[in-house]
Order: structure tokens, then C-alpha cells, then sequence
């Protein structure tokens, strides 16, 4: 209810990664008076005056006031930038309250909250499932696992390890494949990618190299120069030491002051400064918003670079890499969800109309120029449809839905029922080992024939071949008679993806050994996956 709902925000909060202490307008433009070199600076501005040059007076304050500028307005920038980001980052949830469906705020979720999961939605916090239909999840964002994750709703003992709490779903996550209704049993920072968030809000901000050589150098300087100013001063008391007067004095105070502000360099911080928000600029216009301009210079600094793999190194884009068809082994290019691409074979050109359409109609995931909404796998099928021009949407209209056995682990596939010419056709993809059990014949070169020993040693040979390479790897069949039963079915082939290297990043890791820095992956995916996509990318 919403009485209830109301209690527990009060006792968990809203559902939202906390934040730091959001920093001010003025504790900004303070932090650019922090330096070591800025004070000496300032202290020699007032010297300055006191002495009469007030001309050096005035350029030295003129450049401490435009490094001050010069870094406020970049830092309150990025800062302004940042925040409009998250604001577009706002989610709704579906939820039953006071009995009733309705649409919030995925701020104003509670624990007890009843919420309804769909294809293609954000997860907004960490959710018990109690029905689970068909339901995958992508949870690349905190596993690093690139392939979608079946869920269930069964009881798992306590202290099971994350990646395997099938029974859940959480924060941060996205549903890539079907539906289902949970109960929501942590928001905000007691979610699994909250906890992540509170430690890493834990961690003291070091300074940077060049902070720290800055604040070394304006030590020495400060000392250096007391040094000599104190050595002139005594010196030249010593050398009239017998006609010393106060007016001498003077003077020999007044000649020590001027060598102490004419040895600062007044010009150094304004110039680091200007250096470090060009650096900005140009991190910018490659889409790449800094916060604090020290934060440029630690890039520099740079030798050793521990990357993710999923998402980072590879586009976290599933894409069908091989097919095997008609006894050919076919290589598809391209990349991720580009639609651009080629069929390339050694032997005779082949039709691959089947073995796409079959790929495209057994599937349920939605392939737009604006929207792709599905499991990354069935996403993959229909790029591969799209660069031989099949389209899903002018396909089905052909090829009409009237039915669907959904994918269950037990079975290992998936069937999809059309009606074509007045004939109802199937269209069955899974397991390898498990649609080429269930097929007594083999479609090729345009005909249907017996299925032989042969034909089967030859496609368990190329699943084997293609499994080697980490790819993940799905058969194909269809049935033209009896189609609701999933037997007695026609083979059609293989086709294998993986989730590719960015296209980018072979010239990124060149620059980098180059630059002499050394780039580790790591990854939460299997070893063979693991070595597959560092051997490709030339890694280790």
C-alpha cells in the first residue's frame, strides 16, 4: 500500500546510488587557490605592493585570477555536463500497488514492491523473480559475462556466488529475453552495483604526478628562494657592515624582497593550466568528459591499463561470424548490429536464403534502426538476415506466425510455426547435438534427402571446429508436415557468433605498446572465449 511504501522510504531511502558530497560553485573556484605555487604567488603580489611595484603587482594577480577562470569555468562545466547526463538516465518501473497497476519512478521503489519485468527494460533495483517466463537477462554491466543468463525462479542455498543467483535479477541489468513479475528486496546502495559504488566512493582521491612534482617544486622554490634572499641580505649588511645605516638597511631588505618576487615564476601556473584544459578540448571532441583538469595529466602518467573485455575491448554485440550450409562452410563479415556484410565461401556461390530465414523467423527479438530490443544472440540471426536483405517484418508477412514452442533448458531449443502458401511450416533452432537428434533428413543444394552417418560425424566435426574458436553455436531445421511435434525434422545447418573486437582497438593496443603501456584484460568469461579474443586482438 501506499502507507507501507511510504514507511520504508523513509526507513531505506530512495532507490538511488548515493553520491558524494555534491561540490559548490564556490568550493570550485576555491579548490584552484589550493596550490603551493598559487599562495606563493599571491604572496608576492602583496610584497609587490608594499614595495612600490605595484605594475608587478598587478600581472602577477592578473595571472593567478585567469588560471583561477581558466580552471573554474572548464571544471564547472564538465560538472554541469555530468549532471545533465543523469538526468536522462531516469527509469519507470511497472508496479502493483493499493491493488492496482501503475507507473513510478524507479526513485520511489521500496523492498515489498511487486514489479512487472518486460523485454527490454533496465532493471531499477535487485528483485527476487517469483515467475519467470522464457526470462534472460544481460548482465554484462556487472559480470562481465557477454552472453544473456536464463533465470528461474527455484530456491538457491544461502551464499550462492553471484553470477550463478539464477533466481534474481538486478540493478543496472537488462531484460534481453522474455517476462516475469518479482518481489524488489534491495534499492539503492544495499543493490549489488551500489555496493560496488560504495567502495569505490570510499577511495581517497591521490594526487596526481604533476600535482604532486608542483607542490615539490613550489617547496624548494619557497625554500630556495628564503635562502638566497636571507644570503643577499647578509651579505650586503656584511659588506657595509662598517657604515651600515638604517636607510642601507633598508635597501639591502628592499634588494633581497625583489630578488625573492623576481624568482618566482609568475607565468607557470596559467601556462599548466591552459595546457590541461587544450587537453580537455580535445578529450571532448572525442566524446570523452573529464572533471578535474589534473585528471588529463595523470593519462600521461600512465603505464599499465587493466581493461574489461565485454564492452570495451569487444562491442558487447553478438554477431554471427560462420554458417555451415549445404556442406559449405560460409565466412559472414562485418561487425556487431551493422547491418553491412558479405557471405564469402571457397567454393560455389550458395543460397542462404534458408538457413537466414530460418534465423530471422525463429526469433523473437526486435532489430530496428532505433531500437534493438532482444537477446544479443537472436539479434545477431537477424543481422545476418538483413545483410543478405531480409528483413523481419517483410519476411513475416510471408512467413506469418501462428504459434511458438518457447525455449526451455530441458528441451534446448526453440520452435516458431508460420503459415506459407496455405501449408503451416516450422522453423526450430538449439543445441546442435540436440536439432541433429531430432532430424531424420538433411535439406542441400536446394533438395531434401536422408539424413546419413556422414552427413551427421560432418556436422558434429564442423560444431566442434567452430566451438574451438569460442563461438557460440546454434542448428537449424524445419518441418513442413505435423509441425507442432518436434521430430522427424529437416537439418539446414549451423551458424556460429561470437561477440567481436572493436574495430578500433587493434590501432589503440598499437599506440599503446608504442607509448610502452602494457594492456591487461580482464573478463569473468571463460578461458578459451578469454584467449580466442586476445589472440585476435594480438594480446599477450
Amino acid at each position: 500500500t501506499d502507507k507501507e511504501a511510504f514507511e520504508k522510504k523513509e526507513k531505506f531511502g530512495l532507490n538511488k546510488l548515493k553520491e558524494g558530497k555534491k561540490t559548490t560553485k564556490l568550493e570550485i573556484l576555491a579548490s584552484q587557490f589550493k596550490s603551493l605555487i598559487i599562495w606563493i604567488l599571491i604572496a608576492a603580489t602583496i610584497i609587490s605592493f608594499f614595495i612600490g611595484e605595484t605594475v608587478d603587482a598587478i600581472v602577477i594577480l592578473i595571472l593567478v585570477l585567469v588560471n583561477a577562470v581558466i580552471g573554474f569555468v572548464q571544471e564547472y562545466n564538465a560538472d554541469k555536463s555530468i549532471d545533465a547526463l543523469k538526468k536522462l538516465m531516469n527509469l519507470k518501473a511497472v508496479i502493483k500497488r493499493n491493488g492496482k497497476t501503475i507507473e513510478i519512478n524507479s526513485e520511489q521503489l521500496v523492498p515489498g514492491d511487486l514489479i512487472l519485468l518486460e523485454e527490454g527494460m533496465k532493471v531499477p533495483a535487485d528483485i527476487r523473480l517469483i515467475e519467470a517466463i522464457s526470462l534472460e537477462t544481460q548482465e554484462a554491466s556487472l559480470t562481465g559475462e557477454s552472453l544473456p543468463v536464463q533465470k528461474k525462479t527455484i530456491e538457491l542455498v544461502k551464499g550462492t556466488p553471484l553470477a550463478e543467483r539464477t533466481n534474481m535479477v538486478f540493478s543496472g541489468t537488462v531484460i534481453s529475453k522474455g517476462k516475469g513479475k518479482g518481489i524488489v528486496v534491495s534499492t539503492g546502495m544495499q543493490t549489488e552495483i551500489g555496493k560496488i559504488a560504495g567502495m569505490l566512493q570510499e577511495q581517497k582521491e591521490p594526487q596526481t604526478l604533476l600535482q604532486t612534482k608542483l607542490a615539490f617544486m613550489s617547496k624548494w622554490i619557497a625554500v630556495a628562494t628564503i635562502i638566497i634572499c636571507v644570503i643577499v641580505f647578509l651579505s650586503q649588511v656584511l659588506l657595509h657592515l662598517t657604515s651600515m645605516t638604517p636607510e642601507k638597511t633598508s635597501d639591502a631588505f628592499m634588494l633581497a624582497v625583489s630578488l625573492a618576487v623576481a624568482a618566482i615564476p609568475e607565468g607557470l601556473p596559467a601556462i599548466v593550466t591552459i595546457s590541461l584544459a587544450l587537453g580537455i578540448q580535445r578529450m571532448v571532441k572525442k566524446k570523452s568528459l573529464i572533471r578535474r583538469l589534473p585528471a588529463v595529466e595523470t593519462l600521461g602518467s600512465v603505464d599499465v591499463i587493466c581493461t574489461d573485455k565485454t564492452g570495451t575491448l569487444t562491442k558487447n554485440e553478438m554477431t554471427v561470424r560462420e554458417i555451415y550450409f549445404s556442406s559449405q562452410k560460409i565466412e559472414v563479415t562485418g561487425e556487431g548490429y551493422n547491418t553491412k556484410g558479405k557471405f564469402l565461401s571457397g567454393k560455389e556461390p550458395v543460397d542462404l536464403s534458408m538457413i537466414l530465414n530460418a534465423g530471422v523467423l525463429c526469433n523473437n527479438s526486435i532489430l530496428e534502426e532505433k531500437e534493438m530490443i532482444g537477446d544479443p544472440t537472436e539479434l545477431s540471426l537477424l543481422v545476418a538476415g538483413e545483410k543478405a536483405g531480409i528483413k523481419k517484418e517483410k519476411l513475416e508477412l510471408i512467413y506469418p506466425r501462428t504459434g511458438e514452442i518457447p525455449f526451455s533448458s530441458e528441451r534446448k531449443l526453440m520452435t516458431t510455426i508460420h503459415l506459407h502458401k496455405n501449408q503451416k511450416i516450422s522453423f526450430s533452432k538449439g543445441a546442435p547435438d540436440v536439432i541433429l537428434e531430432l532430424c531424420t533428413k538433411i535439406f542441400e543444394k536446394g533438395e531434401i534427402r536422408q539424413i546419413t552417418f556422414g552427413d551427421k560425424e560432418k556436422i558434429k566435426e564442423m560444431n566442434e571446429e567452430m566451438a574451438e574458436k569460442s563461438m557460440r553455436v546454434l542448428g537449424f531445421a524445419f518441418k513442413e508436415e505435423n509441425v507442432e511435434k518436434e521430430e522427424q525434422m529437416i537439418f539446414l545447418g549451423l551458424q556460429a557468433m561470437n561477440d567481436p573486437p572493436r574495430k578500433e582497438v587493434k590501432y589503440s593496443l598499437e599506440l599503446c605498446r608504442q607509448a610502452g603501456i602494457k594492456v591487461i584484460m580482464i573478463t569473468g568469461d571463460y578461458l578459451g572465449t578469454a584467449k580466442a579474443i586476445a589472440k585476435e586482438l594480438g594480446l599477450g
